[in-house]
């Protein structure tokens, strides 16, 4: 697979995020014992942590809560005196526990975005694998994959395409995503702006922001990212074929679970 990593600052600023919620973590008072935890003790994390009860749950440790905001997924010890930030596997079934939970949480974020509000290129036959692609006009591999589509939706593969300029706000890429989207023929426009031509449309009111902030908040690490809908991330760009096995062996490892 060829990953493109689009924001050489993307690294420090998930660092960043990951000490920020460490420096939350690391307040929480020993309110908790770990020999006799107490029955409040996901809501009282909660509170400390500002988040919702639902995102504290028992992790598969004993002594250690698993905290998930997003598709973030941290551990916390009982007393609040540690955190983890890594991936449990559980030893015999070889099972990544963490990024299950990352799924769920990519799944729950993912949900509330309609194909109306997304730009869809659909096989005429039976759909195998549902794509969602966060996607820039100027990204040279997010191009790459554009010219496969064809190829792509004869595999079975849909792809539902989500704006993510990756220079971010008042820049030339994120004007260019704004004009296909208030385009007549969004599918047309897209696929005219990945070929490098200039698209005018009025303005009008986009989702860009929205779905920008949606693929930061998945933690979109380069275009383009791709979702499936069971919550698997891919991320950079991969031949059509390839990526059909690719999402072929997921799907086969995913029933075997």
């Amino acid at each position: 697979m060829r990953a493109v990593f689009d924001h050489p600052a993307s690294h420090l600023i998930r660092l960043l995020r990951h000490l920020a919620a460490l420096a939350l973590l690391l307040a929480v008072p020993a309110a908790f014992s770990q020999s006799t935890p107490r029955p409040d003790a996901r809501a009282e994390i909660a509170r400390r942590l500002e988040v919702k009860l639902e995102d504290v749950r028992p992790s598969p440790v004993a002594g250690l809560y698993e905290v998930r905001s997003g598709a973030e997924v941290g551990y916390v010890s009982l007393d609040g005196g540690f955190y983890l930030d890594g991936d449990i596997f559980d030893m015999k079934s070889k099972e990544n526990l963490t990024e299950h939970s990352r799924q769920t949480g990519r799944l729950n974020l993912l949900a509330g975005v309609a194909d109306a509000d997304a730009i869809v290129f659909a096989p005429r036959g039976p759909v195998r694998y549902s794509l969602t692609v966060f996607t820039d006009v100027d990204c040279a591999y997010c191009r790459r994959f554009h010219q496969d589509m064809d190829e792509l939706n004869r595999l079975g593969i849909r792809v539902r395409y989500l704006m993510y300029p990756r220079s971010g706000p008042d820049t030339e890429s994120w004007r260019k995503a704004e004009a296909v989207w208030c385009s007549a023929d969004r599918r047309d426009a897209l696929t005219r702006a990945k070929r490098g031509e200039v698209i005018k449309a009025p303005a009008c009111k986009t989702p860009v922001a929205e779905q920008y902030a949606l693929g930061r908040e998945l933690g979109i690490r380069g275009t383009p990212g791709m979702f499936t809908d069971k919550g698997e991330y891919i991320a950079g760009y991969l031949p059509a074929a390839q990526l059909a096995e690719h999402l072929s062996t997921l799907a086969a490892t995913a029933a075997s679970e």
